[in-house]
């Protein structure tokens, strides 16, 4: 895929140029349309994706969460919780697979196995799938698009989940990084619940009042 040093912050439009076939944004058309489209890793779990459901409520917003299967699985009642939210749903693999150190069978047998423990809990994924660490290689994502999947990367990224950084600063990577239809990485985690905390419910407030909507891809 790309980027082997840490992750910028705003995805560069030549990764956008050299990856086209994945999402990184949405081109918004109509000039009076202001929408940003918020997604959520890792989840779900009990001690975060609900907070995170009723956080999004609270501003009649609504986002994507790319579930881990083993999460899913584990975690059923918050499952459910998200299932009933109209929250979007989509594929991150079962275990959180790094897909440049995966064999390609390996990596779509897991994300296989993560859609079957979705499916079979009755919810009705959308056919999206983010890969972990944003790293897939050419190979697992034509695979993936052959089955009629969109892969969907991102245009804004907070680093929630990075200790070295401050809850602020999580912040400011957002705010000052978003714009009409950019697609922005949260992670409903523990590692990232600090940052993601304190962060979300002040970008939600920022661009409600700039008249922006929230809504899932």
């Amino acid at each position: 895929m790309f980027l082997k040093f840490n992750l910028p912050v705003k995805t560069p439009k030549l990764v956008k140029r050299l990856y086209s076939k994945y999402i990184w944004d949405k081109i918004i058309t109509n000039d009076s349309q202001k929408v940003i489209y918020l997604t959520f890793d890792d989840g779900p779990i009990p001690e975060v994706t609900p907070w995170v459901i009723d956080t999004l409520k609270a501003y009649n917003a609504k986002a994507t969460f790319f579930c881990i299967g083993e999460n899913v699985f584990k975690n059923p009642t918050t499952f459910e919780y998200l299932k009933k939210s109209g929250n979007s749903i989509g594929n991150h693999t079962y275990n959180h697979l790094n897909g440049w150190k995966t064999e390609t069978t390996t990596y779509i047998s897991n994300f296989l196995k993560a859609e079957a423990v979705m499916e079979s809990k009755g919810s009705e994924i959308q056919k999206i799938f983010r890969p972990p660490y944003g790293k897939i290689t050419k190979k697992q994502a034509e695979n993936l698009i052959a089955r009629g999947y969109d892969i969907i990367m991102y245009d804004v990224i907070a680093h929630d989940w990075e200790h070295n950084i401050t809850k602020e600063l999580c912040l400011k990577n957002v705010l000052n990084n978003t714009v009409n239809g950019s697609i922005v990485v949260f992670h409903d985690s523990l590692k990232a619940e600090k940052n993601m905390r304190y962060t979300l419910p002040k970008v939600l407030k920022h661009f409600s009042e700039l008249g922006y909507e929230f809504k899932g891809l």
